[in-house]
């Protein structure tokens, strides 16, 4: 029987977690020392994720395409 088209998961509907789950606190705190093995697993602080914004280059995009064309005119005329 198979899953019906509104009851599955998709990607784009997949949102920025704000606070990382213990497995992930975990290997947070083991890379930064903070937690050593042997430690309680219960009640750790909590972790804000790092939100990683990529900034678009449209300064670039908009000078080749204003090179592109004005090269091509130059190769027409002579």
């Amino acid at each position: 029987m198979s899953i019906h088209p509104s009851l599955r998961s998709a990607g784009q509907d997949a949102k920025q977690r704000s606070v990382l789950k213990r497995t992930e606190r975990l290997k947070m705190m083991l890379s930064k020392n903070q937690w050593k093995e042997g430690d309680r697993v219960c009640g750790l602080p909590k972790i804000k994720t790092v939100k990683i914004r990529i900034k678009k280059e449209k300064t670039v995009k908009a000078a080749d395409k204003a090179a592109a064309p004005a090269a091509g005119k130059t190769a027409e005329k002579k």
